[in-house]
């Protein structure tokens, strides 16, 4: 099978947006009401919804209407992230929010492995690193964070703490296997010659 290069990920960097709540869960992310959309392409639009306005009024102290977190593309939050439902709408909301990677004391899997689908990098490091990055953006939030896929760290401030990531899904975004959609489609010619082999195919 080819590899498709372009889409490899091996680091994210960029400023963080804090969120330390545990168990947050995917109605949290995106309540569900808005699963009835027919796209994914308003979801950025709805993440945290429910708890970015109140009374039909914006909540700016929430951390994703915060206008000192604006451009951020790094979460960071606590553990059991994504709990709940299996929705791929709530990574979906995230993604469109513009988060690229998340970083979190641990995961509900179904939900890591949808955002890994999405090209969301997700890693987790110990409670106590988690308050360190927490403090770091919270005192400056121009901090600028790395996640280094091939280090296995999280660097900042000349700081660097060390992550987990099922190493088949950190293998993925290094070789640029991700994508299941785009590796089908890059191999549509081997996958029209198995099926001309299948003779059950042929009956209707």
């Amino acid at each position: 099978m080819d590899i498709i290069q372009e889409k490899a990920i091996s680091s994210v960097k960029g400023k963080a947006i804090p969120k330390p709540a545990n168990d947050q869960n995917t109605d949290d992310i995106i309540p569900a009401r808005y699963l009835k959309e027919i796209t994914f392409a308003k979801m950025g639009e709805y993440a945290y919804f429910d708890e970015r306005f109140k009374n039909e009024k914006r909540v700016e102290s929430h951390p994703f209407n915060d206008p000192k977190y604006v451009g951020a593309n790094i979460l960071i939050t606590g553990s059991n992230y994504g709990c709940g439902s299996s929705r791929e709408h709530a990574p979906q909301a995230l993604h469109r929010f513009g988060i690229n990677a998340i970083i979190a004391e641990s995961f509900a899997e179904i939900f890591a492995g949808n955002c890994a689908s999405l090209g969301v990098v997700g890693v987790t490091v110990s409670a106590k690193d988690i308050v360190d990055l927490l403090n770091a953006v919270k005192q400056n939030p121009q901090t600028l964070f790395e996640i280094n896929l091939n280090a296995k760290t999280v660097s900042y401030n000349g700081r660097s703490a060390n992550f987990e990531m099922p190493e088949g899904r950190r293998q993925a975004f290094l070789n640029g296997t991700w994508d299941a959609l785009a590796v089908l489609q890059q191999n549509e010619s081997s996958i029209k010659k198995t099926e001309s082999r299948l003779v059950y195919l042929k009956y209707k």
